[in-house]
């Protein structure tokens, strides 16, 4: 039955996928199904060009194109990153390197905790008495590296 239904596709049968594929992508986070939707509707096209394209020859154009559309938009971000006021938004961490804070209690043994706003944080550091300052200079995941200020 699926074969027989892939053996009778036609370019309408392509282009309703692709119109689900950018509906999904509406409701979906990131831009992944838009390039399937448009490789979808390069099929039907290439289909209504050369109507005698038999189904394995669709699946193979539709998913190299797929696949090769999809890479094509990671790779084109990855070269033009977008630009933005707030790049530590979304990376909470981030955004207290530079800070000088006042330790509540002290670092033992490069370990301890320091409080930022309403949250405590894990900190990374040279070992220093509670009362002392420290400055966050990096962040690794989610523990705060920190040294000691005079």
């Amino acid at each position: 039955m699926i074969l027989e239904y892939l053996q009778h596709m036609n370019h309408w049968d392509w282009w309703v996928l692709a119109l689900v594929l950018v509906i999904l992508e509406v409701f979906s986070p990131g831009v992944f199904f838009l390039w399937m939707g448009i490789a979808a509707g390069m099929v039907g096209l290439a289909l209504l060009l050369w109507p005698e394209m038999n189904w394995l020859a669709q699946m193979l154009l539709f998913s190299v194109t797929s696949i090769l559309s999809i890479l094509a938009w990671r790779q084109f971000q990855r070269l033009h990153p977008v630009k933005t006021d707030q790049p530590t938004l979304n990376r909470r961490g981030e955004q207290y390197v530079g800070r000088t804070f006042t330790l509540e209690h002290p670092i033992v043994n490069g370990q301890g905790k320091i409080r930022v706003d309403d949250t405590t944080w894990k900190i990374h550091g040279e070992d220093c008495d509670a009362g002392g300052k420290v400055m966050v200079t990096g962040v690794e995941g989610t523990v705060l590296v920190v040294e000691r200020k005079t």
